[in-house]
């Protein structure tokens, strides 16, 4: 097939063997692979041209014979709070996503999308407003981190998919970008620094737990009955908290990793005594952590955050019950830090 005819190959989205068979299906030798996983994973390279080692032909070959994913940042947002910095980058396609970059104490982290646009349709989320777009390449979560890398010229220590999508619906390309983002050819950052959050996908969590990994998941839970949860997050339809808490359960005991169980406290929904109470019972058998979230305020949304009072005494009932939880630190409150926020505002 010649070059008129074949489908350009998205190249960062290869692997280094898949790489090296595609250098030698070329007629290049194996250590050219090498060469460019290096310029692309390591050295952050944005386009062909400045992987100087290679020659100018094969350069203008690869630039005809593949897709180069380097995300431009079209809007980036810097918090006067804490100096969190919120990027609304630009795929090939012109659709948008949002990745964001927080400091903290122990090192820097990025948050990341999986998707562009989510179909979940959790009620509280800005990121499912307008539907499901399509999948993210393995090479455009990467860019995300390479890119912040780049303009904030910081190394990143942590890497949370928790942005705008559902990362086991895009479970293929999500375990690819693991895979690669934790490489030691690559950033080579430890997998126990990974988090990946989902809304509660049954068979993938559990398919995650045999994938070796020692990622972090986090469940995105939210209610403590299986009848608030369908008002939140019509996925609960599909799978109950029994089952949920079996697939957590499963988690820990294949992989040996703590879950971490995420609740977003919405005033006058979620944040009784009573639901802390019932999230207690269903926290201790597993041994996990809870991560309590002050609800985001949303425009199309009518959800507010309790009060400061209401979420230390939603805390106290954890700790009296000798359950391990901390309130998230709120980041990036001024510069639309929820997901979906700042994307749907530009558009």
């Amino acid at each position: 097939m010649d070059k008129t005819t074949r489908k350009r190959i998205d190249i960062k989205s290869l692997t280094l063997p898949q790489l090296e068979e595609e250098m030698v299906s070329r007629g290049e030798k194996a250590f050219r692979a090498r060469q460019m996983y290096e310029w692309m994973h390591k050295k952050l390279a944005r386009s062909f041209e400045e992987m100087t080692n290679l020659s100018k032909a094969l350069r203008e070959d690869c630039g005809t014979w593949y897709t180069y994913t380097a995300l431009q940042a079209v809007k980036v947002q810097e918090s006067k709070l804490d100096g969190t910095r919120k990027f609304l980058f630009q795929l090939s396609d012109s659709n948008l996503v949002e990745s964001v970059w927080m400091k903290y104490r122990h090192g820097n982290s990025v948050c990341i999308s999986s998707q562009v646009g989510c179909r979940m349709g959790c009620s509280f989320c800005a990121s499912s407003l307008g539907g499901l777009e399509r999948n993210l390449t393995p090479a455009e979560m990467l860019d995300q981190v390479y890119a912040i890398t780049l303009l904030t010229g910081e190394r990143v220590s942590n890497v949370v998919v928790m942005g705008t999508g559902e990362p086991l619906d895009n479970y293929d390309n999500l375990l690819t970008f693991i895979r690669m983002l934790t490489d030691e050819n690559g950033l080579h950052i430890s997998q126990r620094n990974v988090t990946v959050s989902t809304c509660g996908l049954v068979p993938q969590m559990k398919k995650l737990a045999r994938e070796d990994l020692q990622i972090t998941l986090a469940l995105s839970l939210h209610a403590t009955t299986d009848e608030k949860r369908r008002e939140l997050m019509p996925i609960a339809n599909r799978y109950t908290i029994e089952e949920l808490m079996d697939a957590c359960g499963y988690y820990f005991e294949q992989t040996g990793r703590r879950i971490t169980l995420e609740y977003s406290l919405v005033a006058g929904v979620n944040d009784s005594e009573r639901d802390a109470e019932r999230l207690c019972r269903l926290a201790r058998p597993l041994r996990c952590h809870i991560n309590l979230i002050p609800a985001n305020p949303v425009k199309e949304r009518d959800f507010v955050q309790p009060e400061g009072s209401r979420i230390k005494a939603f805390q106290n009932v954890l700790e009296k019950n000798r359950i391990n939880g901390s309130i998230r630190r709120e980041m990036g409150r001024d510069i639309d830090g929820a997901c979906g926020q700042l994307r749907r505002r530009h558009m």
